[in-house]
């Protein structure tokens, strides 16, 4: 039990940086509770850990000072900072532009050469922002998310991201709302990345529309740096969940 214990514990990604705004950088304790994440649970009981984050613009970083910068990267390191007793394979696919479709594409060319614990699956904002079909994005993700739950392969839909600027020039909610349904619909993770950086900007904890031009890139990579952390605490969670 006390094995098992330091197990788990060792996937707390809070730093003391932001250790006084709790787990997170202060996301909504509510969007931080996963579903059981049991391939994740068994790949670190044994030592070894895939991962795959495939999405649209926002794996590669855009905008932050350097791709070590990108969330998928902060939480790659984080991860191997925290555990470094665990072999980790982690992949990023994607980059501006992917859709679901160059998405699934991607994760189907992963799974030939490796199978993976855990798809973290960054969708949804290249067809919200020129809003494409619903139908053909809805479909091509709830034919991934089978084909993976029959590997037995965990899944982390991420969600749009939150931005006036955006709300004001897209339709966003009903990708949202699909994104969110589907994942439920397949036994998916949800990880509502639109409502946690909207908490972070009304809290002002981190919020990059209103940072100074000066401070943009910092800001950026600030975001970046607490969506991995949030990420890290709802994929604990998550483990804690499967190991119940």
């Amino acid at each position: 039990m006390r094995h098992l214990l330091a197990l788990l514990c060792g996937l707390l990604l809070a730093a003391p940086a932001h250790a006084s705004l709790g787990p997170g950088c202060g996301a909504p304790a509510e969007y931080l509770q996963a579903p059981p994440l049991r391939a994740t649970a068994t790949g670190i009981a044994t030592g070894r850990l895939r991962v795959l984050a495939v999405g649209s613009a926002s794996v590669l970083g855009a905008g932050v000072s350097g791709p070590e910068a990108a969330w998928p990267a902060r939480l790659e390191a984080l991860l191997r900072e925290r555990r470094p007793d665990l072999q980790f394979d982690f992949a990023v696919r994607g980059g501006r532009g992917s859709t679901a479709a160059d998405q699934w594409r991607a994760i189907e060319a992963a799974l030939r050469e490796n199978q993976l614990d855990l798809v973290i699956w960054q969708a949804g904002m290249t067809e919200a922002i020129r809003g494409m079909s619903m139908e053909e994005m809805t479909t091509t993700i709830a034919h991934g998310l089978e084909r993976l739950a029959a590997r037995g392969v965990d899944v982390i839909i991420m969600g749009v991201q939150f931005s006036r600027f955006l709300r004001s020039n897209a339709d966003v909610d009903p990708y949202r709302d699909a994104l969110r349904v589907l994942a439920m619909r397949s036994d998916a993770a949800f990880f509502s990345r639109y409502d946690i950086m909207r908490a972070w900007a009304e809290a002002g904890i981190v919020d990059v529309e209103r940072a100074p031009r000066a401070s943009r890139t910092a800001e950026i990579d600030k975001l970046n740096d607490c969506l991995a952390r949030a990420l890290g605490a709802y994929i604990r969670d998550g483990v804690q969940e499967a190991r119940r």
